[in-house]
């Protein structure tokens, strides 16, 4: 869903919150139960908290902000590329775009929770501000069930254990996306960027979780689509020709328990798949962008929003996906260590085979000073994948598909909370490109330089 911007939109909406002012400043405060906080006290909170004591008291509203400014100072190069021409806006060529140190536009979010009955909340989250899109996006909106308005000893015992969500969310695959940047919302994350293959998308569906004594499980199912879709699947985008639209099942298991004061033990193994989806976009579903901009892109693109997804690597499995992850994180007093191993498969309608994606990344993060206040960390980041759409003997003969390519990253950086609302952080990072073809502009390419952030999350 989106709002088309105007020049009067920022003068508009600075009037509408300076009128209702009063009454938003109390509701702004309320406490909204089995919430994760979008302040420094959510950092290393995976699922929403589960609480089935607090007693309800009425109606109660929440509006919470992540806001993002960022000054990037990256440089890159492509020498492997072929020729490494020019080429005019909307023509073939492989030159990347000139890029020079400067601000970022800032991205904003916008967060409404809703404490509707006793163990019932509803969140909806707006993309204010974004380099993917120049309009006002709603990300989603969904009603998520701690206790039901039933009756019964049954229903109390089993609610004890579930949580229930329901509506257009962000699916729970995998525990990257509890540390990633989300557009404005990046408080979560110590570094600037998310992984390389960014395993993320909001889809319309349902969602049960039991929890006991450390241990959990999951199990969910959604359209596979990004946005609601009913139209029929067409000859023209499947050659394939197959035209069915299945659902895709989310499965996900794991233990998460602080063992004493300061050993914290997390693991877990995640499944997503849709075995014929019409446009699956689980690696591309960011709907705001990269926290690197402009890097690797070419020189032929007029439209920045064409753009968006700089540093990042997408598999292409659009119409058949079959992905697992496993994670585990270790936290002792202030060190961090915090592992993903992803293995996905899949294939676009223009394929007739599957293709492999693997990713590995592991980050180390030492949280020192008052309160934690301070933190270092340092991140290497890999994946190897073969290019979708880019194999040889498709006709009678087997399908052979070219070689894997290979990405590698590794960045270092610091931060400082100011409040738990109020953090600085930089980062150095450094990015290769490895055996890409050399018609592709990736092909030996390289980025490296700093990018700095200023964050505010309440």
């Amino acid at each position: 869903m989106k709002t088309k911007n105007s020049p009067l939109f920022i003068p508009i909406i600075a009037l509408m919150w300076v009128c209702f002012i009063p009454t938003l400043s109390k509701a702004q405060f309320q406490k909204i139960d089995n919430l994760r906080p979008y302040d420094k006290t959510g950092i290393n909170v995976f699922e929403d908290p589960k609480d089935t004591t607090t007693l309800f008291d009425g109606l109660k509203l929440k509006f919470g902000a992540g806001f993002t400014q960022q000054f990037q100072s990256l440089k890159h190069k492509n020498p492997g590329a072929l020729n490494n021409n020019i080429g005019a806006v909307g023509t073939p060529g492989n030159r990347l775009r000139s890029i020079t140190p400067g601000f970022m536009t800032a991205q904003a979010n916008l967060f409404m929770d809703v404490q509707l009955a006793d163990g019932i909340r509803l969140n909806i989250t707006t993309y204010l501000s974004s380099r993917h899109h120049n309009e006002v996006w709603v990300k989603g909106g969904y009603i998520q069930f701690d206790k039901l308005p039933f009756k019964g000893q049954l229903w109390e015992e089993l609610m004890k254990i579930a949580t229930i969500k329901v509506g257009h969310y962000e699916l729970d695959y995998g525990d990257v996306h509890f540390r990633r940047s989300d557009g404005g919302h990046t408080i979560y994350n110590p570094f600037m960027e998310n992984n390389i293959m960014d395993g993320f998308a909001t889809e319309i569906g349902g969602q049960v979780m039991l929890r006991k004594n450390g241990f959990f499980g999951l199990a969910g199912m959604s359209s596979g689509m990004i946005k609601g879709n009913i139209d029929s699947l067409t000859a023209a985008a499947n050659p394939d020709k197959d035209y069915t639209k299945s659902p895709s099942i989310l499965l996900k298991g794991g233990f998460d328990k602080q063992l004493n004061p300061d050993l914290r033990v997390r693991v877990s193994g995640s499944y997503y798949g849709n075995q014929g989806g019409g446009a699956n976009t689980l690696f591309g579903g960011d709907r705001t962008g990269s926290n690197y901009q402009y890097v690797m892109e070419p020189n032929t693109i007029a439209e920045s929003t064409a753009m968006a997804f700089s540093g990042r690597f997408n598999p292409g499995f659009t119409k058949k996906v079959n992905t697992f992850m496993f994670n585990a994180f270790l936290k002792v007093k202030g060190a961090e260590l915090f592992g993903t191993y992803e293995l996905a498969s899949g294939r676009t309608a223009k394929e007739t085979g599957s293709r492999d994606a693997k990713q590995f990344s592991i980050d180390g993060v030492y949280r020192f000073g008052n309160k934690e206040n301070l933190f270092v960390g340092l991140k290497y980041n890999t994946v190897s994948a073969r290019l979708a759409n880019n194999a040889t003997g498709t006709g009678a003969g087997p399908v052979v598909y070219n070689a894997d390519v290979k990405i590698d990253r590794i960045a270092a950086a610091a931060g400082w909370f100011l409040t738990k609302n109020i953090m600085m952080k930089g980062e150095y990072v450094q990015q290769k490109y490895k055996d890409f073809p050399t018609a592709d502009l990736r092909s030996g390419g390289k980025f490296n330089g700093f990018v700095l952030e200023a964050v505010v999350g309440f």
